[in-house]
């Protein structure tokens, strides 16, 4: 393996909006923040909402009645 070629490696913090920390290492050199994570997202969490579109197609049509294109 040749030397001097490969980038550095850091160890880096990922910090959450809820305050998760995740370690990690990479060539960047600063901590950044997101917003959602493993432990706050709604699918990981077990709480997504599932909505049903039953009547969204119908407002939908009645909306766009008189543009041909789109049904």
């Amino acid at each position: 393996m040749k030397k001097k070629i490969h980038p550095l490696i850091f160890p880096l913090k990922i910090i959450c909006s809820c305050n998760n920390i995740i370690n990690i290492f990479s060539t960047l050199k600063k901590n950044f923040f997101i917003d959602v994570c493993y432990k706050c997202h709604s699918y990981y969490t077990g709480k997504q909402k599932i909505s049903f579109s039953k009547g969204r197609i119908k407002n939908l049509k009645k909306r766009f009645k008189n543009i041909n294109f789109l049904f």
